[in-house]
């Protein structure tokens, strides 16, 4: 009869987690609730389990090894479903109808997988998905029709309380067998100038000295993206999965670089529905980002 694998606790793993993303066993004592001799003794039990040392000093504190950081990003992925099922059994199952409201390049690279994860733990909500500029989707919010909804952060009126989901650079982005960022002027596919990340761009480009024009304008960044996909114009857009026949520009390019910008939301705090949801998509958007986010 063959012999088992050892099976690991899942507090180790999250007190591990903790270790290697904070560097200090006192800050991962805290956020478990445990001494730090009691972290350690852990941090040792797993090390004498796998049989690999996972973590190592370095002038940033503690930091994962290279048997680490192979474990790292499996003990997330691990965690995450531990925790999915212990919240699928514990949570009263939760019904009805939620409007989600997304600019359309946001709803096609980082919702299906957040979504399809809420689908499994939450079957009997059906979620509305509304695509429509940011400023559409504020103005939509406001009048009561969207429970919650993502945009891009810079379209909201001052003092609107939002919830930042991430931020990053704006990059540029052009067809990967047309060289139409060797133009000169350089043409570019803009959003409505109420845009923030068109207002953005064309500071940039002014400031650059580099000769431009605007070539064509669209209501949304995959109509832009149509654009430049066909050879027309360079686009512009948050980092993500781009379609096929596109690629990301930079400096080499020879093209100025671009502002940060954040991905931002807002949800009705007081419909439950939607606070679970967003509360999913809180949880769940920076590992979809990161994963849709490798370099091209």
């Amino acid at each position: 009869m063959l012999a088992l694998p050892p099976g690991i606790d899942p507090d180790l793993l999250r007190s591990f987690v903790l270790v290697a993303e904070g560097g200090s066993i006192t800050r991962a004592a805290q956020a478990v609730g445990r001494t730090q001799s009691a972290v350690s003794m852990q941090m040792r039990r797993l090390e004498d389990t796998l049989g690999q040392s996972l973590l190592q000093r370095s002038p940033r504190g503690l930091t994962p090894s290279a048997a680490g950081l192979w474990l790292l990003d499996r003990a997330r992925r691990l965690l995450e479903m531990n925790d999915e099922i212990v919240a699928g059994f514990r949570t009263p199952e939760l019904t009805g109808h939620v409007r989600l409201g997304s600019p359309d390049d946001y709803a096609l690279v980082w919702l299906p997988e957040i979504l399809a994860r809420f689908a499994e733990s939450h079957p009997a909500v059906e979620i509305e998905v509304i695509c429509l500029p940011s400023t559409d989707l504020l103005t939509c919010y406001d009048a009561g029709s969207l429970d919650l909804t993502l945009f891009s952060a810079g379209n909201e009126a001052p003092g609107v309380q939002s919830e930042l989901l991430w931020r990053g650079p704006l990059r540029w982005i052009g067809a990967t067998d047309r060289p139409v960022h060797l133009r000169r002027p350089l043409p570019v596919a803009l959003c409505p100038n109420s845009c923030p990340w068109g207002r953005s761009v064309i500071e940039r480009l002014d400031q650059s000295g580099l000769a431009w024009r605007v070539a064509y304008h669209s209501a949304s960044q995959t109509g832009t993206q149509a654009i430049a996909l066909a050879g027309l114009a360079v686009s512009f857009g948050l980092s993500g999965t781009l379609p096929s026949g596109l690629r990301f520009l930079d400096g080499e390019d020879g093209l100025p670089p671009l502002p940060e910008f954040g991905v931002a939301m807002r949800v009705r705090d007081d419909l439950p529905l939607a606070r679970r949801l967003g509360q999913h998509i809180t949880e769940n958007f920076s590992a979809g980002v990161q994963g849709a986010t490798s370099p091209s």
